[in-house]
């Protein structure tokens, strides 16, 4: 090839930017049928099936799995992911899903065919007329994984990179009919870990094919191989660098560079200069293109992208190219990110590489203008891609709706051994850059998840100190989760969030009293920006509506298996009860969540794990959405923001359930990282009763600047007036705005009604309890600590939710879903409740004895239900009552009798129950004989 040497012909000139030229780039799609054959025995290279014709079809862009090529599932498929529990291949209860023909997994989606291994494709196409002797470069925007590339017989090349294009340049080719043959191998070609949502089954599938873009482009002699634009905030200017490919030849080339709209508009003046012809390697052109004042900064709260259009005029033709890019500096700044200068907070969640439908990555700008139009109702401003890159699209649409991306390189490995994947991992965090780097969304990039290794810090501070030299338009760290390194520009860590990984009970959620005046400030110990790591993985029962939406490759027979065995309890026409009911519990722990990061000073941000449900790693049903981004019917975005949004109000709550001698003093801040500061601003708040009667308000009015703890005046009121059990709602409004929070608390009478005609109460369902039962008497038996563990002694009862989920976790507490119940029940009446886990039921949970009633008939219902995990769907009662006998019995797995003087949720809660068991409500409908009630130990 011939060297280039550049000089500048002219400065900024007022001229078209295309001019007229002899020919330009020719495109021809290879989309469409292909020949196709399967290759288990890796001998197609031996056989030289580039030779040959192949016999079966299959259309590309595509997936073998979804034009159901590959092998049938069964009990011998090699799945592309860790199975940490393997219960399925064994227990007796998976029997029936081991048959052939009724096979389903519970531990992810299952596919219908499934295959790890090389597969040929072959195409005849046409070269056009006017095509010869020009460099003809075939991409391929997306495929799993490796490629091998063979024209008309002869090895053009190979390439391995999973998560940018496959480009391969052909040369010498006449016009007329040619035959492309390409070997795909979807094995792991570097170990980058088999849970890595790159590859892994436990998300996307571990497909095999060709997706998104596929072509063949005619160039001229002289092209551009690539262009990196570096936007200067302040002067208002880019500099735009070229890679120029291809061989000049002799003469000159001229370059013109042009800003503009998305819509076509030109912002500022071409600029317009030349290149000339010598020997040598591919060279670089470059020169600053000015937009002048017209320019305008990108960023969440006013995301303006342009475009530079690039083109080369050279004596035997044109290449061009546009590129998107923005004016926005995403940097550190002590323990914040700033946007252009202005603070940042991350309120993210991640995004797994969940497609059902296809099972590979959405190539298309409409489904991700879903995803990012989703996460910007429900408050979000950041997408982390956890252990993947998405295509270009993802890129496309965030730029244009303002979302902040954190793009990772693949990997959830072991690193710094100096094993394949080492230098795997740098090569694909060096093509992501150069493929992606222009798009002022990629703000962030890691080198994957959660890395292993002995040697990891050096591996991963270099790659850091490679990628700040590569490319410094983005911020970097280590990886997602660990570890500390100190040239990074920020940390993820898992340390900023309620519920850690082994933490069980003792998690703060659950182990303390319901309050709302902590924060993660303790946990914040490095002086560059701190970002929580999968803060949440808050679980809910599953969605059984939601089965029928799996139309595509991948179905949800794991949600089957759930349902089925529910239904197998009798309990079919609870799922959507428990769906609400743990929805609701698990709306609560985000809340806790979110609000507790926004508390926090200093605070650089989350990563929800997440907002959209996790179909693999044992079923992780974390998501307020399904997997399709959709809503699950039990809280909608209008909602969430009150809690996750720019500007939040919050409220240091020093305990949510209170006596009526006792004020209820309460300080309010704000969070707020809006698109400016708020001027003098009014701040409402209300206190009201359950009908909407308010108790009390007041207001303040103050400046709202940028940041974390904001103090906005505490709340008072006096609840002495408040003289029956009373659930109260506090609310706090910014404004005339829809800015809005609010939390439930609850009163209590200090001091009780006298309750007349008491029942036995009893902790034991001795001789002289069946006697009074026999006698026609009514008995209470409190079995908290009595109940033997098969009858539930040993299910961990927690007030949270499932934490991720217990096959995945190896059965980490709590183990519940919280309650359900009906709240009109007159045994409640006292008790004021919305029929599902809020943080009155924190006492009772907390010291609770889930009670296993599977022996008891199908149709027998508890008063208050605990909402079992899924896996094993017991029906599982805090409270039931029956006749037993002549007698009526109450039987409660709660502590009704200890501290109660300090416990005054439970406190109330037995007054309830003592009032119910004294009125003429007390009549049970469901008979039980006396063998048959739950035995004490």
């Amino acid at each position: 090839m011939k060297q280039v040497n550049i000089f500048l012909l002219g400065a900024l000139m007022s001229l078209v930017f295309f001019l007229s030229c002899k020919e330009t780039s020719s495109e021809l799609s290879l989309a469409g049928e292909w020949q196709f054959a399967l290759d288990p025995a890796d001998a197609g290279i031996g056989q030289e099936w580039q030779k040959k014709g192949l016999a079966d079809v299959v259309r590309l862009p595509g997936s073998l799995q979804e034009q159901g090529k590959g092998d049938d599932v069964s009990l011998d498929t090699r799945w592309t992911g860790q199975v940490v529990d393997s219960s399925w291949y064994n227990a007796p209860e998976y029997a029936k899903y081991r048959q052939p023909g009724n096979i389903k997994v519970p531990f992810w989606l299952n596919p219908d065919k499934h295959y790890v291994g090389v597969a040929w494709y072959q195409k005849k196409v046409n070269v056009p007329s006017g095509w010869e002797n020009r460099p003809v470069v075939l991409s391929l925007e997306r495929t799993h994984w490796a490629t091998t590339l063979f024209l008309d017989g002869r090895k053009v090349g190979e390439q391995n990179s999973l998560q940018t294009p496959h480009r391969y340049l052909l040369e010498g080719l006449d016009a007329g009919e040619h035959t492309l043959t390409l070997r795909v191998d979807n094995r792991l070609y570097a170990d980058v870990g088999i849970n890595a949502h790159s590859v892994s089954d436990h998300t996307q599938s571990n497909w095999n094919g060709i997706i998104g873009d596929m072509k063949l482009s005619a160039k001229p002699s002289l092209y551009i191989g690539s262009v990196r634009i570096y936007p200067d905030i302040k002067k208002k200017q880019a500099l735009v660098k070229v890679q120029l490919k291809g061989n000049t030849g002799k003469g000159t080339t001229t370059v013109v560079m042009q800003a503009e709209t998305l819509g076509g508009k030109t912002v500022g003046n071409p600029v317009r200069f030349a290149v000339e012809a010598g020997e040598g390697a591919p060279a670089h052109a470059e020169a600053t293109v000015d937009l002048g004042e017209e320019a305008r900064l990108w960023s969440e709260h006013s995301p303006n992208v342009y475009k530079m259009k690039v083109s080369l005029e050279s004596p035997d033709g044109i290449d061009e190219a546009s590129y998107n890019f923005g004016f926005r500096e995403f940097k550190a700044n002590g323990t914040r990110f700033e946007i252009n200068g202005q603070p940042v907070f991350l309120r993210g969640t991640l995004e797994c590489c969940i497609f059902p439908l296809t099972g590979y990555p959405a190539m298309q700008n409409d489904y991700w203008a879903k995803i990012y139009r989703t996460c910007k109702e429900y408050g979000l401003n950041h997408v982390r891609f956890h252990s993947w890159c998405p295509p270009e699209a993802a890129f496309h649409v965030a730029d244009s709706m303002g979302i902040y991306l954190q793009v990772e390189c693949g990997g959830w490995a072991e690193v710094g051994s100096g094993k394949p994947q080492d230098q795997w991992l740098k090569e694909e965090s060096d093509r992501i850059l150069e493929e992606y780097g222009n798009h002022p969304s990629f703000c962030m990039m890691v080198y994957g998840n959660e890395p292993g290794g002995a040697d990891q810090v050096r591996y991963l501070s270099g790659l850091i100190d490679h990628w700040k030299k590569k490319d410094p338009r983005r911020v970097y760290s280590s990886a997602a989760g660990w570890p500390y390194v100190e040239n990074a520009d920020y940390w993820n860590t898992p340390d900023p969030r309620i519920q850690a990984w082994g933490a069980g009970i003792n998690s703060i959620i659950n182990r303390e009293a319901p309050r709302t005046d902590y924060d993660f400030a303790g946990k914040i110990r490095s002086n560059m920006p701190t970002v929580s790591h999968e803060i949440g993985q808050w679980c809910v029962y599953p969605n059984f509506k939601e089965i029928e939406k799996y139309t595509g490759v991948l179905k949800a027979k794991n949600l089957e298996i759930f349902k089925e065995t529910l239904a197998g309890k009798g309990m079919e026409d609870m799922g959507e009860k428990f769906l609400y009911a743990s929805g609701r519990l698990q709306t609560l722990c985000y809340k806790a969540d979110i609000e507790a990061a926004l508390r926090t000073q200093g605070f650089a941000g989350f990563q929800l794990l997440d907002l959209h449900d996790f179909p693999g790693q044992g079923t992780a049903l974390v998501g307020v959405l399904d997997p399709f981004w959709d809503e699950k019917g039990y809280v909608t975005g209008e909602e969430y923001r009150t809690f996750c949004n720019s500007t939040v109000p919050l409220a240091r709550f020093p305990k949510m359930v209170w006596l009526n001698n006792e004020k209820l003093e309460v300080p309010l801040e704000i969070a707020h990282f809006g698109e400016k500061p708020l001027p003098e601003t009014t701040i409402r708040w209300t206190v009201s009763t359950a009908d909407k009667q308010v108790l009390k308000e007041g207001s303040f009015t103050r400046e709202i600047p940028f940041g974390n703890c904001i103090p906005a005046g505490t709340i008072g009121c006096d609840l002495s007036e408040i003289e029956e059990p009373s659930q109260l709602l506090v609310s706090v409004r910014i404004g005339d705005t829809d800015i809005r929070n609010q939390w439930n608390i609850w009163v209590y009478p200090a001091v009780k009604k006298e309750v007349r005609n008491l029942p036995y109460i009893t902790t034991r369902l001795d001789r002289m309890t069946q006697d009074k039962l026999n006698k026609g008497e009514s008995v209470l038996l409190l079995t908290y600590g009595t109940v033997p563990p098969e009858k539930g002694g040993d299910i961990v009862v927690g007030f949270s939710s499932i934490f991720w989920n217990t096959a995945w976790t190896r059965g980490q507490a709590p183990h519940t879903l919280g309650v359900y119940c009906d709240a009109k029940h007159p045994a409640l009446a006292a008790f004021p409740n919305e029929g599902m886990s809020d943080y009155q039921w924190w006492d009772l949970m907390n010291r609770c004895d889930a009670m296993i009633l599977d022996d008891y008939p199908k149709d027998f219902r508890p008063i208050v239900h605990i909402v079992d995990d899924w896996f094993t769907n017991r029906k599982l009662g805090m409270l039931y009552e029956a006749r037993v006998g002549k007698g009526k019995l109450l039987v409660c797995g709660a502590d009704l009798q200890n501290d109660l003087d300090k416990r005054p949720a439970a406190a109330q809660f037995r007054q309830s129950l003592l009032e119910y068991m004294a009125s003429e409500s007390f009549n049970p409908s469901q008979e039980l004989k006396i063998e048959d009630v739950l035995y004490t130990k």
